[in-house]
């Protein structure tokens, strides 16, 4: 049984270190183990007695796999709720749903280990500024994305609007229809 990268696992445990909670949550699994497997890759981790993790032990056995698909990394991009969906879970109810659980709503606090560095203020500013312009991204993507929608729909008739196939659809209807009633008729002339 592999351990997670040492890299890894020590970002991990910085985050719980970070998260009194998260910890909390874990402490009842102690010495429990559990596998992530990420086509090609799977490797393992143990919680240990004060809630962070460690390398499994020989004897561990594995109470939880988390199979994750080969397309993670571009769910990644969608955020931790695409990535947690697509995520499959087996063993132990309990201890599965208490990982899933700190998985799900452990942040990192970047602006505390930031003012380790340059100080609370520029920190605080730094994290706010940060913040600003990824949503400044994000909105810029968004407008992007209706604009280009609205030119393929309407200006450069690419992409047919959802009432112009609702239109459509009506239209084959009535016509199987008619064709049908059609057929009746032919079929009672002759």
């Amino acid at each position: 049984m592999q351990a997670l990268p040492v890299p890894l696992m020590a970002a991990t445990n910085h985050l719980l270190g970070q998260a009194a909670w998260a910890r909390a949550k874990l402490t009842p699994f102690a010495g429990h183990a559990a596998q992530i497997k990420l086509p090609p890759f799977e490797a393992a981790f143990l919680i240990g007695e004060d809630g962070y993790i460690s390398s499994p032990t020989p004897e561990a056995a594995l109470e939880v796999s988390i199979s994750l698909p080969a397309a993670t990394p571009l769910l990644a991009l969608q955020g931790k709720d695409a990535v947690m969906r697509a995520a499959r879970i087996e063993g132990s109810a309990e201890f599965a749903e208490a990982l899933g659980f700190v998985i799900r709503n452990l942040r990192w606090d970047a602006e505390e280990d930031l003012s380790k560095v340059v100080g609370d203020i520029a920190a605080h500013r730094i994290v706010a500024g940060t913040r600003e312009f990824a949503a400044w991204q994000q909105q810029a993507a968004q407008s992007l994305a209706e604009n280009l929608a609205e030119y393929f729909t309407e200006e450069q008739p690419l992409i047919a609007r959802r009432s112009d196939i609702g239109h459509f659809s009506s239209e084959i209807d009535r016509l199987r229809d008619d064709v049908a009633r059609l057929e009746k008729r032919v079929q009672r002339l002759t």
